[in-house]
């Protein structure tokens, strides 16, 4: 490894919040099980279908198993990692960024989608992202606007909608 390499590797470790320990790696491991086992009572509920006619909770049950699976290995291995992290302020902006993909999936079906994915779209940019406003509101109003075309003019998926 040359010199450059070695003092950016000492820098990026510098920027790092300290380790979080192997018990972090293992509540990390305990959550994931608690909302992928969540995932799929509530896929089960929706109903399964079958290979050839698939239910709308197929490919949730699917995703959740494998969130299941994967946190069953990390509880089971994951405590040696080093790369997990203290919690930080940082770790807040992941909390806010989940509160507002349960908010959105709360009132899509109550008000339609291009008011919730519009605001999502906005907050994620301008206050997670730091963009600034004329951006996130271009790009806000733009993604929402090929979503409509995409999704309820060409595909015509019946999405819950304002109109």
């Amino acid at each position: 490894m040359s010199i450059d390499q070695e003092s950016l590797r000492a820098e990026w470790a510098e920027d790092r919040p300290p380790h979080a320990g192997p018990w972090s790696q293992f509540g990390a491991a305990v959550v994931a099980g608690v909302v992928g086992l969540c995932g799929v009572i509530g896929s089960l509920t929706l109903g399964l279908g079958r290979l050839t006619q698939p239910g709308p909770g197929l490919w949730p049950f699917v995703v959740c198993v494998v969130v299941t699976v994967l946190s069953i290995a990390l509880a089971l291995v994951g405590r040696h990692g080093t790369d997990t992290e203290k919690f930080s302020r940082s770790s807040v902006l992941t909390a806010v960024a989940v509160l507002t993909l349960v908010v959105f999936a709360a009132v899509l079906p109550l008000i339609g989608f291009e008011l919730p994915s519009l605001l999502l779209t906005f907050v994620w940019l301008r206050f997670l992202g730091k963009e600034s406003w004329v951006s996130s509101v271009a790009i806000s109003v733009g993604t929402v606007a090929a979503f409509y075309v995409l999704f309820v003019l060409i595909l015509q998926i019946p999405l819950p909608r304002l109109i």
